[in-house]
């Protein structure tokens, strides 16, 4: 499905950078057609009760599902962003890194919708999400020139 498959090295070296790189998301695994990732639940992602923040989840959900998105298409030509997204807080956590599963439900021409899973390290489900990203055309040199 994945028009291109790089290592998670190449994703956290390349793609990682700005918000990801700040609350510490690392890329774990990539798969034909689904990433992992990890986000430490530390000063950076918790909310003032001590507990993962709903917020950051969201930003982690957002993140994996959007480089996935876009590994769908041709980079070339197109790219994908975020239209909405969904998440249902199941369960809190408090310490340790928080385990983030994407895989596409739909990959159409104009629209893609992701379901991103996240889990604790004893893979109790912690927040279920869901991510509709458009996919845009990219200006080609053909219509910048115009």
């Amino acid at each position: 499905m994945f028009k291109y498959i790089p290592t998670p090295e190449e994703i956290n070296t390349r793609w990682v950078t700005n918000m990801l790189q700040h609350v510490g998301i690392e890329f774990t695994e990539v798969g034909p057609d689904y990433l992992k990732a990890r986000m430490p639940v530390d000063a950076r992602t918790r909310q003032t009760f001590g507990i993962l923040h709903g917020g950051a989840s969201v930003v982690l959900a957002e993140s994996i599902g959007s480089i996935g998105a876009n590994l769908c298409v041709d980079a070339s030509r197109q790219a994908c962003v975020g239209l909405d997204i969904n998440a249902n807080h199941i369960r809190s956590i408090r310490e340790g890194w928080v385990h983030a599963h994407a895989r596409p439900l739909h990959v159409g021409r104009s629209t893609q919708v992701w379901h991103i899973d996240l889990k604790d390290e004893n893979d109790q489900l912690v927040c279920i999400c869901r991510l509709t990203m458009a996919v845009i055309d990219k200006p080609q040199p053909t219509d910048i020139a115009r």
